[in-house]
Order: C-alpha cells, then structure tokens, then sequence
C-alpha cells in the first residue's frame, strides 16, 4: 500500500536508484560512446591484423622473401620432388632464358 501512496517524482527516483542510472551524471554518455569506440576500434584492429598477414614473411625483416626461379627448382630437387635429369634440363632452360 506504501507503493501506492508515493508520488510519481519519488516512484521516478527509486527507479533511477535501483538501475543505476543516477551514478552517471550528465556526461556519462561521453564517457560510454568513447569507450565504446575504443572497444570497436581494438575489435577492427585486431581483425586487420589477423588478415593482413603474409605467410611469404621472413622471420628476419617482415620483408617478403624473393625466390628466384633456380633457387626454387634448387629446393626442389632437394627434396626429392624431381629426377636429377629433370632437374639439369629445367636448370638448362632456366639459365638459357636469363
């Protein structure tokens, strides 16, 4: 019954008591939108990021690793992927071209 007899100004401020609203004053929607666009702007950064990554990277300079066409058929045949008679004619036309 208590409930009934406030007036609506008293109703209204034990409202704003009990969510909290009346902790933030004035400016504290400045200070919700800015952090806000931090957190968003953290958020953008960190997916940039993640995209932007090259796997071509050296781990030495970032720079990107430039490969020359010996240099792969080199690694090739190091492992085993092409015949040594192979290799020599690619190396062959590959020195030829250059």
């Amino acid at each position: 019954m208590g409930y009934l007899r406030q007036t609506h100004n008293q109703r209204q401020e034990e409202l704003k008591t009990m969510m909290g609203w009346d902790d933030m004053g004035g400016n504290g929607w400045i200070v919700m939108t800015m952090s806000m666009l931090f957190f968003w702007s953290l958020v953008v950064l960190a997916v940039v990021a993640i995209f932007r990554r090259d796997g071509n990277l050296s781990p030495s300079d970032g720079q990107p690793s430039e490969r020359t066409a010996l240099q792969i058929l080199d690694e090739r045949f190091a492992r085993g992927e092409i015949e040594a008679d192979d290799y020599h004619a690619r190396r062959e036309i590959l020195r030829a071209g250059h």
